[in-house]
């Protein structure tokens, strides 16, 4: 008997493969813009690592993870997902990867047991990046920034991305506790799954995908209105960041079928695609680090892509863009926003840019400038800004002068063309 493929795991012909390597080139030139750097974890895990991490009450954990115990007695697991196994990296090379922040994607095959269907396989692909030490709602709009803008590079269209908070540790039990009350009134009508969830984490029933259980929860109550004051500020300041760049809505169901997230999470969704028509989503986790044995907090939000689901929507691979180096230092946190939308402006015209979001002295700032290896810094000052001038910085030969913000930006132009 001849063998064949595992089901639900294929094999990527030549005839298919160059699409790949098209798309994954156009994300890590796409990552790259933004200063992510590509990291590399094994397939194989401690299953420790997921069930700390992901949830015991989580359906990856309880039905679908490919877990065996090796010839040392230790029990492994095949990843069911990226974010884990780099927080892990993270914590373990921790003075090789550089200060923070850390950008960090990957690249790579992720292993579920569930049922094969039509853009959901057993080993399926995935492209994810993380951002480490940022708790600044600017880091949530640039991932979700970054997302979109690479959907609109490969030119895909009808994309809608949805957002929500998901608290943190001090509003999400008062959130919990009342939608514990209201699924306990509607018990008859939630599956088995749910009924044993009501208790365990209420939050995951919200994630059903059983229609019974979406009729039943219906009107169930929303957590945007359990938000604390951080969190509500927090996720205000998010839809203010994206409100001029990238239509979304707010979708108070969306919990995520993870444990560690918290606060900002998002879809990118495509009509057409059924019960899968999620290609991308993500969220803010900061207290994972802590979940898997970290030896301080370490605020992070990250996102992964199902390649398979992607290439099911292109017909062409996406070309590489050229880069470039430019920081942006601003003399004061009220100039954040307008550095902000320079630096998105830049990196949609193909530039490399970076700047701070903790709001740090201007030395500061400069002293990352210089170690981050940027060409140009561009300096935002309040009385520049009244001016409509910005600096211009030459790091290669020391020389700063004052432009107006017009030619600032067109030099930089120029000096990506040069590259």
């Amino acid at each position: 008997m001849m063998l064949t493929a595992i089901r639900g795991m294929k094999d990527i012909l030549p005839s298919e493969s160059a699409r790949w390597v098209a798309l994954e080139n156009s994300f890590r030139a796409h990552a790259g813009r933004y200063g992510f750097r590509e990291i590399r974890t094994p397939l194989l895990e401690r299953t420790e690592l997921f069930s700390r991490a992901v949830g015991e009450t989580t359906d990856i954990i309880e039905k679908e993870m490919y877990t065996f115990v090796d010839r040392s007695g230790d029990s492994l697991t095949a990843r069911p997902e990226g974010t884990a196994p780099v927080v892990r990296a993270l914590l373990e090379h921790r003075s090789e990867i550089g200060e923070w922040p850390v950008r960090l994607f990957y690249i790579g095959p992720m292993f579920r047991h569930e049922r094969p269907q039509k853009g959901r396989l057993r080993q399926f692909h995935q492209f994810g990046a993380e951002l480490f030490g940022a708790e600044s709602p600017y880091a949530d709009a640039e991932m979700i920034a970054f997302l979109g803008g690479f959907f609109q590079e490969l030119g895909l269209k009808d994309i809608t991305l949805e957002i929500n908070s998901l608290g943190d540790q001090e509003c999400r039990p008062n959130f919990n506790a009342a939608l514990t009350e209201f699924l306990k009134a509607r018990d008859d009508k939630l599956c088995a799954d749910c009924r044993r969830r009501r208790e365990r984490n209420p939050l995951r029933v919200l994630d059903c995908k059983s229609q019974e259980c979406i009729r039943a929860t219906a009107d169930a109550p929303s957590i945007i209105d359990f938000l604390c004051g951080p969190c509500r500020d927090h996720f205000a300041a998010v839809e203010s960041l994206l409100a001029d760049r990238i239509p979304f809505r707010q979708n108070p169901r969306m919990v995520r079928g993870l444990d560690y997230y918290r606060r900002t999470t998002f879809e990118f969704v495509i009509p057409g695609m059924g019960a899968q028509n999620t290609v991308a989503a993500g969220g803010r986790y900061d207290g994972l680090a802590d979940m898997i044995g970290g030896k301080e907090p370490v605020p992070a939000i990250g996102f992964a892509l199902g390649v398979e689901r992607l290439l099911m929507l292109l017909g062409e691979s996406a070309s590489d863009a050229s880069e470039a180096d430019v920081f942006l230092v601003t003399s004061s946190p009220s100039l954040m926003a307008e550095a902000f939308r320079r630096k998105m402006e830049l990196v949609r015209d193909g530039i490399r840019a970076d700047m701070d979001y903790e709001g740090r002295s201007m030395k500061s700032q400069f002293r990352r400038a210089g170690r981050s290896g940027a060409k140009v810094v561009l300096v935002l000052g309040e009385a520049e800004a009244e001016r409509g001038m910005i600096g211009y910085r030459d790091m290669e030969n020391g020389t700063q002068e004052e432009l107006e913000a017009d030619e600032a930006m067109r030099r930089l132009g120029c000096f990506r063309k040069e590259r």
